[in-house]
């Protein structure tokens, strides 16, 4: 998925096969072997990089042995393959490789290639096999169970070298029966869809919150926006990709946020209907109503959190948003909207409240 090279994917696809790993022919001289054609006993003749290489015969570890391969760096920063062994096999590598430290290995490549049929042929495919040496390391010390091939030149090169070992773990022969390419228009379409219906709720409740609340809820509003701002911010820096996922988890944070709001201006209506003066009504309706908002928003962290550590794909992505939704609603719901009502109210005498009935 996200792969924008076809030839590439098929590439990948059909070059599931396997790895094998030879020692290297010191004894005998790879370019004499090449122009004499005479190839010695026991080896066979492959080509690295453009120049010829003999590896023996003899296979010291195969692909069904590596359990794992993982593009990682040296102690230089230089890019390196980790591989961890499993499955049988190890022994007769660490073995043959205490045999001879100094010594270069090859990896070779096995790929079983299936001969396009005509049309209407309906006779078994014809496969072949085909060796590439993908690359050939001098051993450096004794290798077990976890080891790391250095000396690789790009990044490239060592996420396609990982890559290939560990397609070399699964030697079966793959054959394109048929091939689509899907374009993103659905995709587009749909985070389209996700974005309006956001906007769309979003003006809605806006709309709802400044005629119940009137001036409150403007600033009820104007914390909203705020709070939408700060999420994407956050999200950006994190370098989150917007999906469907994560929309519906900013659509719950606005709920959230309005929630947040609902609960402060209707505990200061009721402390109001109680009798106290306008700006200790103000101030128990902050107090008050935080603790309640505390606890709502603590509880729907605890559901995210273990969304994101049960969950997968696009139930992490849904947690991510609403997890980083639920702290920033907490900023812009309770300081952010308390600055701007107590320098609207503060420090002044004020006869009454724009809060609604």
């Amino acid at each position: 998925p996200g792969l924008q090279d076809a030839s590439r994917a098929q590439q990948i696809l059909g070059g599931t096969a396997t790895v094998e790993l030879h020692l290297a022919d010191v004894e005998n001289d790879a370019r004499t072997a090449q122009s004499s054609g005479i190839i010695p006993v026991g080896t066979k003749l492959y080509e690295a990089n453009g120049r010829p290489v003999l590896l023996k015969n003899d296979v010291i570890l195969t692909g069904d042995s590596i359990t794992n391969a993982m593009m990682s760096y040296d102690e230089t920063g230089m890019p390196a393959v980790n591989i961890s062994l499993g499955g049988g096999g190890s022994s007769l590598f660490t073995d043959a490789t205490r045999k001879n430290i100094g010594k270069p290995m090859g990896i070779v490549y096995v790929e079983t290639k299936t001969e396009p049929k005509k049309a209407g042929d309906k006779s078994p495919p014809v496969s072949h096999k085909v060796e590439k040496v993908i690359m050939v390391a001098t051993i450096q010390d004794v290798l077990v169970s976890n080891f790391r091939i250095t000396g690789i030149s790009d990044q490239q090169e060592a996420a396609n070298l990982a890559l290939l070992l560990r397609a070399g773990a699964l030697p079966a022969t793959i054959y394109p029966v048929e091939s689509r390419l899907i374009g993103p228009t659905l995709g587009k379409e749909n985070i389209q869809r996700g974005t309006t219906s956001l906007v769309v709720g979003l003006l809605i409740i806006m709309a709802i919150m400044l005629v119940y609340y009137r001036l409150f809820g403007l600033i009820a509003n104007i914390g909203l926006i705020l709070n939408l701002i700060l999420l994407v911010a956050v999200l950006s820096l994190i370098g989150a990709v917007l999906t469907l996922p994560g929309i519906a988890g900013m659509v719950l944070t606005i709920a959230m946020a309005v929630d947040a709001d609902v609960l402060i201006y209707e505990r200061i209506r009721e402390e109001r209907r109680h009798g106290l003066s306008i700006q200790a009504a103000i101030y128990a309706g902050y107090e008050r109503a935080f603790a309640t908002i505390v606890d709502a928003n603590l509880t729907t962290l605890i559901v995210a959190i273990i969304l994101f550590a049960i969950g997968a794909g696009a139930v992490k992505g849904f947690a991510v948003t609403l997890m980083i939704g639920l702290m920033t609603s907490m900023i812009t719901g309770i300081a952010y909207t308390r600055a701007i009502v107590n320098a609207i109210y503060g420090g002044r005498s004020v006869e009454r409240l724009s809060i609604g009935a």
